[in-house]
């Protein structure tokens, strides 16, 4: 019996696929366009199309109307349960972190909230961009309570993330997670790097320390860089 014939729209997603698991299109590589791949291959756009969204579904390119196709970066997989140390989970999969600080100031609480996590002290706030790779990951918005860290007035954020700091000087007992998918309103978008409305992966986490307020953020990922996780039993 002979071996099935390879259609054209299989290799061409073979070939796209060898370059980029093989490193020679590394993550954010902007692929030809379907023009160009129709013109390299001489075939319809329809074959190109069919190969391309292949490649989508398999998680190894993203697609941006209006932009073309990229290499997709790797997923950050984090536990729900979990808080976790984007600068540290970026390093581990190889790849090069920065943290750039966008906006920082100390300030009274503006809200109910924000009084209930102030308890009557100043706030720390910070805007920051999370970078993996040399491509925006994660925008940060964050705010610490002087009155539970008041160690935080004189840390070093220009050398350590906020967050990062926390989790390394702050030992919390309590946490809650909220996570929710958002569009990018505009200024979100152009810090990203992404279209108007592209889908966001929001989590909004709060700490406590023995019952006090330690922290606020918010925290959005482009949709396709971030896996959240959760393993569990039945309830007893």
């Amino acid at each position: 019996m002979s071996a099935p014939q390879t259609t054209l729209s299989q290799r061409i997603r073979d070939e796209i696929e060898g370059l980029i698991r093989s490193g020679v299109w590394p993550p954010g590589h902007k692929a030809p366009s379907e023009a160009e791949l129709m013109a390299q291959y001489g075939c319809s756009r329809m074959t190109v199309n069919k190969a391309m969204s292949a490649l989508a579904e398999a998680g190894l390119i993203v697609r941006r109307r209006r932009a073309g196709s990229f290499v997709a970066r790797p997923r950050v997989h984090s536990a729900v349960l979990d808080i976790p140390d984007i600068q540290a989970q970026v390093l581990a999969r190889g790849e090069t972190y920065a943290f750039v600080m966008l906006d920082e100031g100390r300030r009274a609480a503006e809200s109910d909230e924000e009084a209930e996590l102030a308890r009557g002290q100043d706030l720390l706030v910070f805007r920051g961009l999370h970078v993996a790779a040399g491509r925006p990951f994660a925008l940060e918005d964050r705010l610490i309570a002087l009155a539970a860290v008041p160690e935080a007035a004189d840390a070093d954020f220009a050398s350590e993330p906020p967050g990062a700091w926390l989790l390394h000087h702050v030992p919390w007992t309590e946490a809650e997670n909220r996570i929710s998918a958002v569009g990018a309103e505009p200024e979100a978008a152009r810090l990203l790097a992404l279209d108007e409305g592209a889908a966001l992966l929001a989590v909004e986490r709060r700490t406590w320390r023995a019952g006090e307020p330690v922290t606020w953020v918010r925290q959005l990922f482009p949709g396709e860089a971030y896996d959240l996780v959760a393993r569990f039993g039945p309830a007893r």
